[in-house]
């Protein structure tokens, strides 16, 4: 009989693992001492361009699933602006033209956490440990209040807006809006109110940095209402009275919330090193 082949014998491979496995990425301590990355003019454009490159492949991306949505939006917004008939062109290039331009738009949208990541990116070296801190806690609140900014642009404030323009004096005109001028309107309402509903998490950092205190926010009140209708006129395309107070009075309302949040949030504020 045949003998049995043994197995060949497997030699042991000595493994050596890392004496400390990298850590979760953290946010930086304030306790630790600050440290700040020198770099050249030629780095910083260097950078810059990187993260400028970086930013457009993520709107390029975006723009494939913003063709997409074009569509459904554009629906949307014609049953917003109650044009039942549809929107009026000029130009021959209007229609495809104004569908690309919403395209784009809308990966930008998508894209904003992207852009805004390397935003932050860009200025972080430039920042103390407790500065960077804070710029990474309020990142989430600025998207958030972004998105809260554009949906009550899109959603209330400018539905009002054209509601209350196509009723004005329809025994004398007729209301049929053309196309760019609606998706102007919507843009420049969602984009200004977007911007200006970060007006809590500006007013936290300055309290923060010791730039304002929440006293001198309230000491500041009467100027801040003065300011608050020049911006609403800035960001209302139309000049009606009422267009202007669906805008001033959400940021009213942001602007006590603003108090309120660095009154409870903001009680010691960020001291940066005396510089040598």
């Amino acid at each position: 009989m045949a003998r049995a082949l043994k197995p060949p014998k497997l030699k042991k491979i000595p493994v050596k693992l890392p004496a400390k496995l990298p850590s979760r990425p953290r946010l930086p301590d304030p306790n630790e001492p600050d440290t700040f990355e020198e770099m050249t003019l030629l780095e910083h454009m260097e950078e810059l361009r990187d993260r400028i490159v970086k930013s457009v492949i993520a709107i390029g991306v975006a723009f494939v699933a913003g063709i997409f949505l074009a569509g459904p939006l554009l629906k949307r917004l014609q049953i917003e602006a109650n044009a039942i008939e549809g929107f009026d062109v000029v130009s021959p290039t209007d229609p495809i033209t104004l569908y690309f331009k919403i395209a784009l738009y809308i990966a930008i949208g998508i894209a904003l956490p992207v852009l805004m990541w390397q935003l932050v990116g860009f200025l972080v070296p430039g920042l103390t440990k407790k500065e960077k801190r804070l710029l990474y806690l309020s990142m989430p609140f600025v998207v958030l209040l972004f998105l809260l900014g554009v949906a009550y642009a899109f959603f209330f404030a400018a539905p009002r807006a054209l509601m209350f323009l196509s009723g004005f004096m329809s025994d004398l005109f007729e209301w049929t809006p053309e196309g760019s001028s609606v998706i102007t309107f919507f843009l420049t309402l969602m984009l200004g109110l977007g911007l200006a509903f970060q007006l809590p998490v500006v007013m936290f950092i300055l309290a923060k940095l010791g730039v304002a205190s929440p006293r001198k926010m309230r000491d500041f009140r009467k100027y801040a209402v003065l300011i608050l209708l020049i911006l609403s006129a800035i960001i209302t395309p139309s000049t009606d009275p009422f267009n202007m107070a669906i805008v001033f009075f959400p940021l009213f309302l942001l602007y006590e919330a603003g108090i309120l949040v660095a009154r409870i949030f903001a009680r010691q504020p960020v001291e940066r090193p005396a510089a040598s």
